[in-house]
């Protein structure tokens, strides 16, 4: 299954270092890439929670980070903190779902996370193939909590590896708002699924939303193909754009159908 040849970076930065021992999980960081690689060995799809249910579904950010980027082995490590409570896999299905009003749906999967028990899951997620009539793509958004002070690190700083010749990062603020008191830090990338990329590469955008006063953080990721695999594998482009702008991405994430997600997780 394509799926298993690479995990969503969003989910590597988070289910790959799901510690049962709390207090070394919070003291310690999340090891993103090298625990990547050898989780993706053994065909690992999401976190230790939801190994097999996910298997089963076949993704849950199925492969969305097909081709690594230069230097990931050396990215910077994020501490998590726990959730402030419970966020169940159908939550987040529907705050994905309602996303993209109209959408049509394959492929759906998700990831609860548990906060009474630091084994089962630090990182709520879910994943699917959404057809607007543009094009099937595959999205899918993680929910976490990053450890007070920010500190520099993937989805947090562009310097925190390098970015590949056509690839891009930005990194912005939103101001205080009544819907994100005390501001958020906005992370928009473009990555191409392979490198060196060609007219026939897919592509993947990514925007991060962390939230300044309580760490609480979400991360969507969208291909512009059905995503994951590497070399012959990487399916090719569907469509020329992500369903959603970077923008849209943004406001979405703020928006009212991801904002009980917010408040729950910090």
């Amino acid at each position: 299954m394509p799926f298993e040849a690479d995990l969503a970076r969003a989910l590597d930065r988070t289910t790959d270092s799901l510690d049962p021992d709390l207090t070394e999980l919070m003291g310690g960081a999340v090891e993103r890439g090298r625990r990547r690689r050898r989780r993706r060995t053994a065909g690992i799809v999401a976190g230790a929670g939801a190994c097999a249910a996910v298997a089963a579904a076949g993704l849950v950010l199925p492969g969305v980070l097909a081709g690594s980027r230069a230097g990931e082995s050396d990215i910077a490590m994020v501490a998590l903190a726990m959730p402030r409570s419970a966020i169940s896999d159908q939550q987040m299905i529907r705050a994905l779902e309602a996303t993209f009003p109209g959408g049509r749906f394959s492929e759906v999967a998700g990831q609860s996370n548990n906060p009474s028990d630091p084994s089962a899951g630090y990182v709520a997620n879910a994943g699917l193939v959404v057809d607007d009539g543009h094009g099937a793509a595959r999205v899918g958004v993680s929910a976490v909590r990053i450890k007070l002070p920010l500190q520099d690190g993937d989805g947090l700083s562009c310097d925190a590896k390098p970015v590949p010749e056509g690839d891009s990062c930005e990194l912005t603020e939103l101001p205080s708002s009544a819907a994100i008191p005390g501001g958020a830090l906005v992370m928009a990338e473009e990555n191409a699924g392979a490198h060196p990329a060609g007219p026939g590469t897919a592509h993947r955008w990514t925007v991060t939303v962390t939230l300044k006063k309580t760490g609480a953080q979400l991360q969507m990721v969208q291909w512009n193909s059905l995503g994951g695999g590497t070399g012959s594998d990487l399916p090719k482009p569907t469509r020329t754009a992500p369903p959603l702008s970077s923008q849209q991405a943004v406001a979405a994430l703020t928006g009212a159908a991801w904002a009980p997600i917010l408040g729950a997780v910090g």
